[in-house]
């Protein structure tokens, strides 16, 4: 059973294993499909969107919104 850190940092919402940003193409995977994530409150979109920050600063992927929310108006 992965630690809970290790699962952290290989999911976005690690709680419930959703969003793998493991690498790029996940993390551009879980930006484009943040909005599609159900069942989570505003504290874990929060905790996950840093999660996602710190991935793409990692693996070099260009972020061009400044946080979730906004993502959320982009996209919806």
């Amino acid at each position: 059973m992965a630690s809970t850190r290790a699962k952290a940092q290989t999911f976005a919402f690690p709680a419930k294993e959703k969003e793998p940003i493991g690498d790029a193409k996940h993390v551009r995977n879980a930006i484009a499909r943040f909005n599609q994530v159900q069942g989570v409150s505003d504290r874990e979109r929060d905790a996950a969107w840093k999660r996602i920050r710190a991935a793409a600063r990692r693996y070099g992927v260009d972020v061009e919104v400044r946080g979730w929310r906004q993502l959320m108006k982009k996209r919806g």
